[in-house]
C-alpha cells in the first residue's frame, strides 16, 4: 500500500466529531494524520491506519 505526504484518506471508522477524511501529514513506523473536520492531529501506528483505510485520494500536486 503506498500512502505518500499530501494525500487524503477515508478511514472506516469516524472521528468523534463526525469526519472520516484525514490528511496525511508524515509517514514511517507511524503515520500522522489530521482531521479535516476539526483540524486534530492523530499520531497512529502503521498497521492501524493501513487497517482502518476504505480509500485513499491522492494529492493533486505532486511536483512540490
Amino acid at each position: 500500500m503506498t500512502i505518500n505526504v499530501g494525500d487524503r484518506i477515508v478511514m472506516k471508522k469516524k472521528h468523534p466529531c463526525g469526519c472520516n477524511t484525514f490528511l496525511v501529514k508524515r509517514v514511517g513506523m507511524d503515520f500522522k494524520i489530521v482531521c479535516e473536520g476539526c483540524l486534530h492531529e492523530i499520531l497512529l501506528p502503521r498497521k492501524t491506519v493501513e487497517k482502518g483505510i476504505k480509500k485513499i485520494i491522492p494529492a493533486e500536486n505532486t511536483n512540490v
